[in-house]
């Protein structure tokens, strides 16, 4: 598995109870350009739309030998799950306070782009504040150990 990009403060600002792997469409241009990690989930959503879940404002770079004229480098990507990842996926959304957010996009060990996405709720401004204090006291207590 091959990471191409990751949403870096997923963990920070959301709080991640399920984790769905699906596939995404995308153009041969596209997969050429990110076999050389030219792409980028930062800032992208998942939105819902007629029963299918769309990959917004996620950028992959045009690929410098192709002859696509008019291409958008931050479209819209379809993303492909099964009925019963989309309906726990839409049951979710639908209970209050639930999303969907990108955290990676790799190839898979069949060469597949892949992208991971997690359905989370949002942190508030005091459990951000408390995943920092975890963050440095479980270095702190890694130094303590390795000087002892």
């Amino acid at each position: 598995m091959k990471i191409i990009a990751a949403n870096k403060k997923a963990n920070y600002n959301f709080t991640i109870s399920n984790k769905i792997e699906a596939g995404i469409v995308l153009t041969g241009s596209e997969i050429k350009s990110l076999r050389i990690n030219t792409g980028s989930i930062r800032g992208s959503y998942i939105t819902e739309q007629k029963g299918e879940l769309w990959l917004t404002n996620s950028f992959i770079k045009k690929y410098q030998n192709s002859n696509d004229k008019n291409y958008d480098p931050s479209r819209n990507r379809k993303l492909l799950v099964t009925k019963r990842e989309y309906d726990k996926i839409s049951g979710s959304i639908k209970q209050g306070g639930f999303t969907i957010i990108p955290l990676s996009l790799y190839f898979s060990n069949k060469g597949f782009a892949k992208l991971s996405c997690g359905i989370a709720k949002g942190k508030k401004k005091i459990d951000k504040r408390e995943s920092i204090k975890q963050r440095d006291w479980s270095i702190k207590k890694q130094r303590l150990l390795k000087n002892n």
